[in-house]
């Protein structure tokens, strides 16, 4: 135990001065498994490691839904979803702000990411709540928070990798996300509405749409909400009746997503070879960098297990008679505590190995704990002094104080830990949707 406590201190040691993390858990976890065996031991682990996952089928869902994201925003879909939302909400107080809400969440569907929501959405959103005269701070603060959503509604990269850590149902994750991420829009509307109501000149109304053209708005993002039914709809077997008998694996509808979007892009003609080529290119980088992680954290889950940290923490918990809330409880203050130095997707690979084999002895439901992780790591994505998409909104808009970002946020911060508490203390928010493919 001891000395996986210390390889624990030394990831985070390298984490802290910028070595990769995908690096820092592979080197500490094969030094690790050595001390513990010998070096061939651990180095044939590590081989053996790297080639399971180069020749497992079911990974290559990662890729497909990373270009899937990388069509989208080159088809102009963003633009066309943030004028639907405006439509409908745009004449309220706050209503611009609101619109990037849920633009933000319709873009999450599809795009699966997180920093690509933040990022396109600055870019569409901001100058339209500047032209109306927006505070800043309710303006960055609503794309930063609305651009957090990425990671939970489906479909998620980040789910993706929790489900292949744990062995969990990437299906059941994707449809527990679903309830958290409505809720999550929820909150920061009402969290919206709270700024205005204390302060109106923050958020001033903007121009009324009639039905006419709330209407034609609504042609506009057909083709994206029609995508999010077939995807999701194919994996869960909706349309699995004759005469189409159509059923997704997720490797399956990754595929079909990523068809789709190419198909809609290529429509709409917003593709050349110079940009389909750019996309590729991207895809196979993110990729690549996204396996490092996931071997990275196999090999460094490898030698936690093999020092007997978790059955050691299982052991400790026992012997002390915790509560399994409690234990729950001091779990999420330390999401709470790293998400102020480390980014989100190096939260769950570092931590997952160690935690979920507690949460797992304690009872827990994997699928429910893989999303409170989830909305945790999204706290992190904008709590200081990291706030990973904090700073992606900063590179958008320079002009704008990281400090006016971060004081902003504070409204949409609290709602996310009103979320939490609400799904942590009612599990069936996460569960009940999940349990309807059993």
């Amino acid at each position: 135990m001891v000395s996986a406590l210390i390889g624990f201190a030394v990831v985070l040691l390298l984490a802290l001065i910028r070595v990769p993390i995908a690096f820092s858990m592979g080197l500490v976890g094969i030094v690790g498994y050595a001390l513990h065996t010998n070096m061939s031991a651990a180095l044939s682990m590590s081989a053996r490691l790297i080639t399971d996952a180069a020749r497992d089928y079911g990974l290559s869902v990662i890729p497909l839904f990373v270009l899937m994201g990388l069509f989208v925003n080159q088809s102009g879909m963003s633009r066309e979803i943030y004028r639907a939302a405006y439509a409908f909400l745009g004449h309220l107080r706050g209503g611009l702000a609101m619109a990037t809400v849920a633009a933000c969440g319709l873009f999450a569907a599809i795009s699966g990411s997180s920093l690509a929501t933040a990022a396109t959405m600055s870019r569409v959103a901001m100058p339209e709540m500047r032209r109306f005269g927006y505070d800043d701070a309710l303006s960055t603060a609503t794309i930063a928070a609305g651009g957090s959503l990425g990671i939970l509604i489906p479909p998620s990269v980040i789910l993706i990798l929790y489900g292949l850590l744990t062995q969990s149902s990437i299906a059941a994750l994707f449809l527990a996300g679903l309830v958290p991420g409505l809720l999550g829009i929820l909150l920061y509307l009402g969290a919206v509405a709270f700024v205005v109501a204390r302060r109106p000149q923050a958020g001033p109304a903007g121009e009324r749409s009639d039905w006419r053209e709330r209407l034609a708005a609504l042609k506009g993002v057909f083709a994206v909400l029609g995508l999010f039914v077939f995807v999701i709809g194919g994996l869960y077997g909706l349309f699995d009746f004759a005469p189409l008998n159509l059923t997704f694996s997720p490797t399956e509808a990754a595929g079909m997503g990523a068809m789709g979007t190419f198909a809609i892009a290529l429509w709409r003609r917003k593709l050349t070879w110079r940009i389909t080529m750019t996309a590729l290119t991207e895809t196979a980088m993110t990729s690549a960098a996204l396996f490092a992680i996931l071997i990275g954290a196999w090999i460094f889950s490898n030698f936690i297990n093999i020092a007997g940290l978790p059955e050691a923490l299982v052991g400790w918990i026992t012997a002390n008679d915790l509560p399994p809330m409690a234990v729950m409880a001091m779990i999420l203050l330390i999401y709470l505590l790293l998400g102020c130095v480390f980014e989100s997707l190096s939260m769950i690979v570092l931590t997952v190995p160690v935690f979920f084999p507690v949460i797992t002895a304690l009872g827990f439901d994997p699928v429910w704990f893989g999303i409170v992780v989830v909305v945790v790591t999204e706290i992190s994505l904008i709590t200081p002094p990291v706030g990973l998409n904090v700073f992606i909104l900063k590179s958008v808009v320079p002009d704008v104080a990281t400090a006016t970002i971060f004081r902003g946020i504070t409204p949409f911060w609290v709602a996310d830990i009103l979320r939490l508490a609400l799904i942590v203390l009612l599990p069936p928010l996460v569960l009940f949707l999940p349990q309807t493919l059993n």
